[in-house]
């Protein structure tokens, strides 16, 4: 294994061979690979699976973590790319969630020969409202959002973790995302914040040429569905948008009853011209 996949957690699993068409999974803050074990199981029959972790979750090496180099979202983009040509990938169908959902944006800019599809799951180019943009936060918010983290991590895990998948304290998915969020070390949970909440990259979207499918929950805290509309109207190259009837910004975890039949669909079928 190299040191960019052993760093990173890389799994591989599914058919092998090489004739096999090859799906990334790419998680979103406060999570890890983990946040896709309802898909994988639907994926190993057809498709070569890679999985990998951000750095920075809490199943990563915290001495890995280099504060500068992810202070943008580019650290993010090298690190796939990195993965990506460590494991000699030629072409893949990027599924991407949240922060990672627009890494795989970005990726695709210079390298669009490795990506045959982005699928982007509760994606944003930017959280803050702008004038003539609504992203679905205030300064204030993210504010207060940072001043939490820093003052009571743990308190700020148990009311942030709920708010975010939508519904209460004892569904399993939001123990399961309070429990990934909690195994991040705070401060790093705070710099990845800052990084994900303070990013604008709605300029790059015209430069995206590769097919993209976004998949939205109706109700979703982080990510209102006018940004879903606005991100197809942006993009470079073909585009489609479906909003699934599913609450909160993990609807992977929260209702994988709709959402592993939608992910299967757009992973399967291209937009049709």
């Amino acid at each position: 294994m190299g040191i960019v996949e052993e760093a990173h957690n890389v799994r591989i699993v599914g058919v092998e061979g090489n004739n096999n068409q090859i799906v990334l999974l790419a998680h979103g803050f406060g999570t890890d690979q983990s946040v896709w074990k309802h898909l994988v199981p639907h994926l190993i029959e057809e498709y070569r699976v890679i999985l990998y972790d951000n750095m920075g979750a809490g199943t990563t090496n915290p001495d890995y973590y280099d504060f500068e180099r992810y202070s943008t979202l580019q650290g993010f983009v090298y690190d796939l790319l990195a993965i990506l040509e460590e494991l000699q990938v030629q072409s893949c169908i990027f599924v991407g969630h949240s922060l990672s959902a627009m890494v795989g944006v970005i990726a695709s800019i210079s390298h669009p020969h490795l990506f045959s599809k982005l699928i982007l799951l509760s994606a944003s180019p930017r959280f803050l409202n702008d004038t003539d943009y609504y992203g679905g936060f205030h300064q204030e918010d993210l504010t207060q959002l940072f001043d939490g983290i820093r003052s009571n991590y743990k308190a700020w895990c148990s009311g942030f973790a709920p708010l975010v998948v939508g519904g209460d304290m004892d569904s399993v998915a939001v123990q399961e995302f309070s429990r990934t969020l909690f195994n991040m070390r705070p401060d790093i949970a705070l710099s990845l914040a800052q990084t994900i909440f303070q990013f604008d990259m709605r300029e790059f979207l015209s430069l995206v040429t590769v097919p993209c499918h976004i998949i939205q929950s109706t109700k979703d805290l982080a990510v209102p569905v006018v940004v879903a509309e606005y991100m197809q109207q942006k993009l470079g190259g073909k585009s489609i948008v479906e909003v699934m009837p599913t609450e909160g910004h993990l609807p992977q975890l929260s209702s994988p009853d709709i959402v592993i039949p939608v992910l299967l669909n757009h992973i399967r079928h291209s937009i049709s011209s």
